[in-house]
């Protein structure tokens, strides 16, 4: 099993490249089932997440190839309508294959999702809007069992702007006669990637970055080139890093509108923020002061992707900072990881209360889900002395080759084997 041995203290320096959005590749790799041609996805970053939607499409019939950063899905011929349970178990987003299976094969038969444990994520949203379109639906032994029969768009209104129900409408809809409407749709940039991917693909869709959105229903059949957008939530994790640590670093190939919430917080924090184009560059020296209360939302709201690796800059940051979950009530998970490296830090109920210390001393910690695996090697990196950072498996979900990356930058980690 490995781990990350860190050697905190150094200042990070230099230039990053921000890679593609794990949570839009993801979404659009299920998406490609629906368009029986070839599809060319540029910008895939090599995570253990896409390696899993690899598994499932391949189980499903389809013909993937991996080039670097290209992926190239033949999705022309698909010969099972199922996923088995050990796929997906390994990744938590795995149910957005729901609805382009049932959109390409008219039934679906799906165990329960795995991945990170940050409390329910009912997919009742899913399931109740999919029954609306004509799906029929049944558990057996704890799987999911779908039936499609005359499906015909309808309005769907989500009580929750759940991101993983709007990408399973919109690619159950393309199956559907006339027009769905989805009311109180998610509106985050990966989002309107998806939205992106299926214009390509010839579906008339509208209303991408909106609360409401349209797709009118037609089989998809055009080969496609597409190009994922940059993650939003890496490049949160580098400047929260560039934060703590103190140092100067561009951020490359990011798109600094979708990172709004966090540069505004950091600059309420001390740091120093410009802007040229698709290039972020971070200045901090380090002597962080307390920020305003953080509430996760929502896009645009502050994501909570992002909420751990904020709070440890937080750990750092002379006074108290208050932060406020609205989304996963298992989402402080990695607090108790943290006060390994000598944080102050109070919960109650869906609120923290950090208190910010002079320093952050060396530890061994555990990795308790992805984004919680960032704070901890934040806090490693900012802490004095050495830290061991073990079950980094859950890194690996959403961070390409990252303690190569914080190398390049200056940071003392490297990856070891137990």
């Amino acid at each position: 099993m490995s781990y990350f041995q860190v050697r905190g203290g150094a200042r990070l320096t230099g230039t990053v490249p921000i890679f593609g959005a794990k949570n839009s590749v993801l979404p659009i790799l299920a998406a490609t089932l629906i368009n029986a041609g070839d599809n060319v996805l540029h910008n895939c970053p090599n995570l253990r997440d896409v390696d899993s939607a690899i598994k499932i499409l391949r189980h499903l019939g389809c013909k993937v190839e991996r080039d670097g950063a290209t992926i190239t899905v033949n999705s022309r011929e698909i010969i099972r309508h199922d996923v088995p349970e050990n796929l997906m178990r390994e990744m938590r987003s795995s149910v957005i294959f729901l609805g382009p299976i049932i959109a390409r094969c008219g039934r679906a038969r799906l165990s329960l999702p795995g991945g990170c444990e940050l409390g329910p994520r009912p997919i009742d949203l899913h399931l109740s809007a999919l029954k609306k379109l004509g799906v029929a639906i049944r558990e057996e032994h704890g799987q999911i069992v779908c039936e499609a029969g005359d499906m015909q768009g309808r309005d769907i209104v989500l009580s929750f702007p759940s991101v993983g129900a709007t990408e399973n409408i919109l690619l159950a809809a393309t199956a559907c006669r006339g027009v769905t409407r989805i009311i109180n749709a998610a509106r985050e940039p990966e989002i309107a990637d998806l939205m992106q991917f299926l214009l390509k693909t010839g579906a008339v869709v509208q209303g991408a970055g909106e609360s409401e959105i349209t797709l009118t229903g037609g089989r998809t059949r055009n080969d496609v080139r597409h190009t994922i957008l940059p993650d939003r939530i890496e490049a949160a994790t580098f400047l929260c890093a560039v934060a703590a640590c103190g140092g100067d670093v561009t951020l490359q190939n990011v798109e600094p509108e979708h990172v709004g919430t966090i540069t505004a917080n950091l600059a309420e924090a001390g740091c120093r923020l410009s802007v040229a184009g698709r290039t972020l560059r971070i200045e901090a020296d380090g002597a962080l002061k307390a920020m305003p209360p953080i509430r996760t939302m929502p896009y645009p709201g502050y994501p909570t992707d992002a909420q751990p690796q904020m709070m440890a800059c937080a750990c750092l940051a002379r006074g108290s900072t208050v932060f406020i979950e609205n989304i996963f009530e298992n989402r402080f998970r990695h607090v108790g990881e943290l006060i390994r490296f000598g944080a102050d830090i109070h919960i109650s109920g869906k609120a923290a209360l950090i208190q910010g210390v002079p320093h952050l001393r060396g530890a061994e910690a555990v990795c308790t889900d992805l984004r919680g695996g960032a704070a901890l090697v934040i806090a490693a990196l900012a802490a004095r002395g050495d830290s061991r950072i073990g079950e980094i498996h859950h890194i690996d979900r959403g961070y390409e080759r990252i303690e190569d990356r914080l190398t390049a930058l200056g940071a003392d980690i490297a990856r070891l084997d137990a």
